[in-house]
């Protein structure tokens, strides 16, 4: 894969449409300059940019992986845009987002995947569940599938909640070849007989030069934030190292996953 064919998209936030306040994050259903309506993913809510850089890496390894997955972009909030808000919550909130945030497209007239309603082949299953266990993400369960039926496809949104290593950093490289304990909660785990499968056709599509490209667009003021790393370059080669180990020891994360089903 080229480095040069990964690029987001910057937007600007010209109205704010509604709250969605499923998640403690609370996102928001904005309009950009572009006339298109996004979820967007505030840097000054819960996680701050730790979350948008999850969301962020977690996205584009999915598309990379050829899930659906809505459009990222950058949305950038005018110093200016909340003083009209009536909500104090709320105009906090977008006071402490003032510059670079992350937005998904949306996807109007979707509805919540329903796993008692819906089937989802072992394929499939097996692909998504590797991918979390990738990425370690928590949110992929019966009570919060993250998953969207979408002109009958299945698309996959929210990964704030993965890569939680990186809230604390302690022992990151141990962390980053260790397995996924949590896998065993997630909605797809009981249809997810392709895992072997699976593991040998990612491993060969994530390439190292293709997850420095991912992490190269990760925007520089989110890396500044709250950093433990002495520089930049510092910051984005740990993204780098671990994503890495990760996929050169998926077995280990792949055989917890089987022995969890």
């Amino acid at each position: 894969m080229d480095k040069k064919l990964i690029k987001l998209r910057t937007v600007n936030v010209t109205r704010y449409v509604t709250p969605l306040r499923e998640g403690g994050s609370m996102p928001a259903l904005v309009e950009a300059d572009d006339d298109f309506l996004y979820v967007l993913k505030f840097r000054g809510a819960g996680q701050g940019a730790k979350a948008l850089i999850a969301e962020l890496i977690g996205g584009e390894l999915a598309r990379a992986l050829g899930f659906k997955i809505p459009e990222l972009v950058f949305a950038n909030l005018d110093k200016t845009f909340g003083r009209s808000e009536p909500d104090e919550e709320i105009q906090d909130l977008l006071r402490a987002s003032e510059g670079l945030n992350l937005a998904l497209h949306y996807l109007s007239g979707a509805i919540t995947f329903d796993p008692l309603a819906e089937k989802v082949d072992s394929l499939l299953a097996s692909q998504i569940v590797w991918l979390d266990a990738l990425i370690t993400n928590v949110d992929r369960t019966p009570r919060n599938t993250n998953m969207l039926l979408w002109k009958r496809e299945l698309w996959l949104i929210d990964h704030g909640a993965a890569l939680y290593f990186h809230h604390s950093w302690h022992n990151w490289e141990e962390q980053a070849a260790k397995p996924f304990a949590k896998i065993k909660d997630h909605v797809l785990l009981p249809f997810a007989s392709d895992l072997k499968k699976v593991d040998e056709e990612f491993r060969s599509v994530l390439t190292e030069d293709f997850i420095h490209s991912i992490v190269d667009l990760i925007p520089e003021s989110w890396l500044l934030l709250d950093s433990p790393f002495e520089s930049v370059e510092e910051h984005r080669r740990v993204y780098v190292q671990y994503l890495n180990t990760r996929i050169s020891n998926s077995e280990n994360f792949v055989n917890e996953a089987i022995n969890a089903r």
